[in-house]
């Protein structure tokens, strides 16, 4: 078993097999893998089955019992995952391009989603792909970009502090933005004002390095959050250097009217794009933005946004059963379950029903969160309402109420609801899309 002597060597033999990999299941023959640890799984045991498999090198932190063929394809360093870490950033440094990082609480991978489509349009990118947005999942999109790229950018997730001041010290932005900071992930932030902390490195990070941010000026603790940023591109709904106003089409879809653009190909232009619900006009400005910023023209960012279809359980609008239904269960905290049952609220279908999951990593703030969510949904007069999860179980309500999504969709699946609007969110843990699964 060779043990590490430095990064540079490691990254050498990186460059002559770039691909990595951190779960055997997907491994391909030639491919380094890193026995990284968890609570509940050690990578470590399978470093054997890897190099069996067919990686060219096993990247363990714990010694291995093998045949003297096998340890020589074994890298021994002190720690897997700071090892991972240590040579993205050291790829990362091998470039001169703009690496454009995006976090907030809500819509970070619609807004990322988007981004992507502008710039691909016009230049060829690296992307974070699906929510590999973990310490983890960033150090691996940053090994997976390739010396073609023009473009590189990375979504960040974050539920505690300091952990988008971690991301930003290998992967080295040099533009920013931050959505929104909501109540999320309050179990680890503490607070709101702790998200605003935790989601503010990013922008301490671009005024120490010069860096440039892309700021909702509509929010007024975005603009405090960005003084002494160098360099500042704004939008919003009312403020900012792009401006739009949210309107939807029949079918509810959301629809940006440009009323303001540096560049006068966009203004007055009406966007029809395929996400529901007015709350997702920020992700929308915040693409254009950095398209007009990046030089793409007008025309090829009108088209990417109007061709992009969200998946993933994503503001999805499908149909079922003969009814349709907006599916948005890929996560949900207090501040985006507010704005869809808004948004479902003010859609004008007469026969409406709601069906929210329980939101996770909430703390101890739990429950009167959930209580809150109730209280506003008693505002409107929905025709049906479904609580699913033991998150609801001791708040004050009326409702009918399950436990699980199994029961909830044992129940749904007896009814014959047709030409109803169904609302359908909650936190990823609850799995509110298997509700209108088959079978």
């Amino acid at each position: 078993m060779k043990q590490l002597d430095s990064i540079t060597s490691l990254y050498e033999i990186f460059k002559l097999r770039p691909q990595v990999q951190t779960d055997t299941r997907k491994l391909q023959k030639g491919d380094l893998y890193f026995a990284l640890k968890g609570p509940n799984f050690n990578g470590n045991e399978f470093a054997v089955k890897a190099i069996e498999q067919g990686a060219a090198f096993s990247i363990v932190d714990e010694h291995i019992i093998a045949s003297a063929a096998v340890l020589e394809r074994m890298i021994l360093v002190k720690d897997v995952l700071t090892t991972l870490q240590a040579l993205a950033k050291h790829h990362r440094q091998q470039f001169t391009i703009p690496f454009i990082a995006i976090t907030g609480s809500n819509g970070k991978t619609t807004t990322k989603e988007l981004v992507a489509a502008v710039l691909s349009s016009h230049y060829t990118i690296y992307t974070t792909q699906g929510n590999l947005n973990n310490h983890i999942g960033v150090p691996l999109t940053l090994l997976s970009v390739k010396k073609e790229a023009q473009y590189a950018i990375i979504e960040m997730g974050a539920n505690h502090l300091h952990e988008i001041k971690s991301y930003c010290s290998y992967t080295l932005p040099t533009h920013g933005l931050i959505n929104n900071c909501g109540k999320a992930h309050l179990e680890g932030f503490g607070s709101e004002e702790g998200v605003k902390k935790g989601k503010g490195e990013l922008f301490d990070y671009l005024k120490q390095q010069q860096g440039t941010a892309f700021v909702n000026s509509d929010y007024d603790y975005l603009n405090s959050m960005s003084k002494g940023i160098q360099n500042i591109i704004t939008y919003g709904t009312n403020t900012g250097s792009l401006q739009g106003k949210a309107s939807s089409n029949q079918g509810g879809l959301l629809q940006v009217n440009i009323t303001k653009a540096p560049d006068t190909e966009l203004a007055n232009k009406t966007i029809k794009t395929n996400l529901v619900g007015a709350y997702n006009i920020p992700n929308v400005l915040a693409a254009i933005s950095i398209g007009l910023y990046c030089k793409v023209p007008a025309a090829k960012i009108i088209a990417a946004i109007e061709n992009y279809t969200p998946t993933n359980s994503r503001s999805q609008l499908i149909n079922w059963k003969n009814n349709q239904v907006i599916l948005d269960a890929y996560n949900a905290n207090p501040s985006s379950m507010k704005v869809a049952i808004e948004n479902f609220a003010a859609l004008a279908s007469p026969s409406k029903i709601l069906c929210i999951g329980g939101m996770r990593e909430m703390g101890n703030s739990s429950q009167a969160e959930h209580q809150q969510i109730i209280n506003l949904i008693n505002a409107y007069p929905f025709e049906k309402v479904i609580l699913v999860g033991n998150e609801f179980e001791n708040c004050t309500h009326n409702y009918t109420y399950f436990e699980n999504v199994a029961a909830a969709k044992d129940w749904l699946d007896t009814q014959d609801y047709k030409d109803h609007c169904f609302l359908i969110k909650g936190s990823r843990g609850i799995q509110m899309e298997n509700l209108i699964a088959a079978g």
